[in-house]
């Protein structure tokens, strides 16, 4: 084995196993010793068994889809046009908002430590606090007791879909800087949102995830369609029936593959 052999080995390793933690010279043993025996194999015919004999023929398989599947993977690689395509189609999707939060409690009458304010302060503070972008004061002065009211000190910034889906909603609806809304009114909390900044990542920024995005749609489809043609039949009810695997049980590597 030649030097130049050996280095394209240790890279293949590398590529499908990450960085190697031995030593060149470990990983040279370690290969000597696989040739040596591998070698003692074929002379004591056990490359004809029929166990080893079905080994080899999973393994060939194997390197054969990943062979493939890496094939139609850079095929599925979308262009620059289409990537910005597919941007300004969904420019809303990558609207980004600097939000103040403001937290009030309200006092309940089940509640035992004191906390919060009566439901006409609550209300009362809330105003003074929307009031502010207005009279251009600053409404942290407002804010006397955080055991009854906190609002955020800078503003936090939020890409679409960072937030949990109700408080996303009504803060992406607001439009106009400096307007605040009330996200939630109970009794035991007011809680409003004001939009300090409205901005849009640039197709720049998102044109990796989208690229990602893309491959993958463009990829499933590739398999589906791939699966229909070929035939392939499975029995729904076998599968069914046997529908509790064990966990330690081997599966193919095509079938994590399918779900990039």
């Amino acid at each position: 084995m030649t030097q130049a052999q050996f280095e394209s080995l240790v890279s293949d390793l590398e590529a499908q196993q990450g960085p190697a933690d031995l030593s060149r010279k470990a990983i040279g043993d370690n290969y000597a010793s696989l040739l040596m025996l591998s070698q003692q194999a074929v002379a004591n015919h056990l490359d004809s068994s029929p166990e080893v004999l079905r080994q080899l023929a999973i393994d060939r398989t194997q390197i054969l889809s990943n062979a493939e599947f890496a094939k139609l993977k850079s095929e599925a690689k979308p262009t620059p046009e289409e990537i910005s395509a597919y941007y300004s189609a969904h420019l809303a999707d990558y609207d980004v908002l600097q939000l103040r939060r403001l937290f009030v409690w309200k006092k309940s009458p089940s509640a035992k430590d004191g906390r919060g304010m009566s439901a006409q302060d609550a209300q009362a503070l809330a105003d003074a606090v929307r009031q502010t972008s207005v009279t251009g004061t600053d409404p942290k002065k407002l804010i006397h007791d955080p055991d009854n009211a906190v609002l955020d000190n800078a503003p936090l910034t939020f890409e679409r879909g960072e937030m949990p889906a109700k408080m996303d909603q009504a803060a992406f609806a607001l439009t106009k800087e400096g307007e605040w809304t009330v996200f939630e009114d109970t009794p035991e909390s007011l809680v409003l949102l004001q939009l300090v900044k409205r901005s849009r990542l640039a197709l720049k920024e998102v044109s990796p995830q989208i690229e990602k995005k893309l491959q993958a749609e463009k990829l499933r489809e590739e398999l589906d369609g791939l699966k229909k043609k070929s035939g392939i039949w499975m029995d729904e009810q076998y599968f069914a029936a046997n529908a509790k695997t064990s966990a330690a049980s081997k599966q193919p590597q095509a079938a994590a593959q399918d779900k990039q």
